[in-house]
C-alpha cells in the first residue's frame, strides 16, 4: 500500500513525546490531550508496522526501531524548519534563479539594455533567459515569466499587458528605388516579401481600410523566419518588405536605412505582455521582474 499521503504524520508528535519523555507532558507542549497523543503515536506504529515506544504507567522507553526512526524523523523535522526559517528571514526579498523565456527582437529591442539595472538592484537574484521565438510551455518547464508580443491564445496564465508598440511595414530605400513603392496592400502581391511565421506556417496580412473594413492580401513569401532580427537584417539587405514592430526598427527608420510604407493602413498598436502562472504567493524574484519591465517601459 503507499502511504506517501501520510508520510509524515505524526512524526512532530512523536520526536516531541521522545524529547519529553512521556505522553502526558508532550500532549500538554503540543497543546493535545494524552488520549490523542496515545492514539495518534498507536497510529504512527501500525502505518509503520513496528512498535516505536515501550509505555508503562509512568514512563515511556524507545523499542530498537523507534530509536532508529527517532534519529531520522528528529533530522528531518530539524532540516523542515531550518528551511521554513529560512523562507521566514528571507521574507519579500527576491532571491534565486529566475527563468523567463522572450522573444529575440524583445531581448535585442529592449531587454537587453534594461537588464545590467536589474541585476545591480537585485543582487541575489540569477537569471536564466531563453531567447527564442519557440512556443514554450511555461508549466512543463518550470519557467518563471514569459514575455510575448502581438495577440495571445486563450489561457488559465494571467497575462499583464506593459507596453504597446505600433507595428509596421517596412523596406530599404534600395528595395524601393528598384522595385518601386506599394500604395495599397493589395500592391504587395508583385513585390518580394520577408514574413515572420511560427513552425514554417505563412498566414495572411492585414490592414485595416480607410472605412473600418479588413483587408486581407494572401502572400507567397520569397523568405519566411521565426526571428525578428534576421527579418530586419533581410530587409536592409533590399531583400523585401517585411513589417516590424517600430520600436524594433526605430533606429533604423530614424537613419533612413528602412523606410515605413502603406501609412495610410497602419493596423492598432500591437501589445507586449508578461506572462505568469498565477497571482496567488508569487515569488518575490517573479514580481520584482513584472514591477521592473513595467516601470522600464512605463
Amino acid at each position: 500500500m503507499d502511504h506517501n499521503k501520510d508520510l509524515f504524520d505524526g512524526m512532530v508528535l512523536f520526536c516531541t513525546v521522545v524529547e519529553q519523555e512521556g505522553m502526558s507532558a508532550g500532549a500538554k507542549l503540543l497543546g493535545h490531550t494524552p488520549s490523542h497523543v496515545s492514539k495518534e503515536i498507536a497510529r504512527l506504529e501500525t502505518r509503520l508496522g513496528t512498535r516505536l515506544l515501550n509505555r508503562t504507567t509512568r514512563q515511556i522507553s524507545l523499542t530498537e526501531s523507534g530509536r532508529i526512526y527517532y534519529e531520522n524523523a528528529r533530522r528531518i523535522v530539524d532540516d523542515t524548519r531550518a528551511v521554513q526559517n529560512r523562507l521566514h528571514s528571507v521574507g519579500d526579498r527576491p532571491f534565486g534563479e529566475l527563468r523567463m523565456s522572450v522573444p529575440v527582437v524583445f531581448a535585442h529591442g529592449w531587454l537587453n539594455g534594461w537588464l545590467p539595472e536589474f541585476l545591480e538592484r537585485y543582487p541575489e537574484v540569477d537569471l536564466n533567459i531563453d531567447v527564442s521565438e519557440r512556443r514554450a510551455d511555461m508549466i512543463g518547464e518550470g519557467i518563471d515569466l514569459l514575455v510575448r508580443i502581438g495577440d495571445l491564445p486563450p489561457s488559465d496564465l494571467i497575462a499583464r499587458e506593459i507596453f504597446r508598440t505600433q507595428g509596421l511595414t517596412v523596406a530599404s530605400r534600395s528595395y524601393l528605388k528598384r522595385y518601386g513603392t506599394p500604395l495599397h496592400p493589395d500592391d504587395l502581391k508583385g513585390h518580394q516579401l520577408i514574413d515572420f511565421s511560427f513552425h514554417g506556417v505563412t498566414q495572411n496580412w492585414t490592414y485595416p481600410g480607410p472605412d473600418g473594413e479588413v483587408i486581407t492580401v494572401p502572400i507567397a513569401p520569397r523568405i519566411r523566419c521565426n526571428d525578428g532580427h534576421t527579418e530586419k537584417a533581410l530587409a536592409l539587405a533590399g531583400l523585401g518588405i517585411t513589417r516590424l514592430p517600430e520600436l524594433s526598427c526605430q533606429a533604423e527608420l530614424v537613419a533612413g536605412t528602412l523606410v515605413a510604407i502603406l501609412p495610410d493602413f497602419r493596423a492598432p498598436p500591437i501589445g507586449v505582455n508578461v506572462i505568469y502562472a498565477s497571482r496567488d504567493n508569487l515569488p518575490a524574484k517573479t514580481r520584482a521582474m513584472i514591477d521592473f519591465l513595467v516601470e522600464k517601459s512605463g
